[in-house]
């Protein structure tokens, strides 16, 4: 799944999560598609954590630059 997009990983999952609300699977095939549903959706969250990981925000300090995560800056 590494090799997967987040965009393709993100509408894979939400084609599964219609499939299930959909009420017509089997117990067997809505249990498959539920642990499908699972494995995507932690790719998608490991794959959002790394991505606000990368983002910074380059703030002004003093007479320099400081670097700051992304998630430090909210709310300014």
């Amino acid at each position: 799944m590494a090799e997967m997009k987040f965009e393709e990983a993100l509408k894979k999952l939400e084609k599964l999560v219609e499939e299930l609300e959909s009420g017509k699977l089997a117990l067997e095939d809505s249990l498959k598609k539920y642990e499908e549903g699972i494995r995507l959706s932690r790719f998608c969250h490991k794959t959002l954590q790394a991505a606000q990981r990368k983002i910074q925000v380059l703030a002004k300090k003093g007479e320099g630059w400081e670097l700051k995560p992304f998630a430090d800056t909210q709310g300014e």
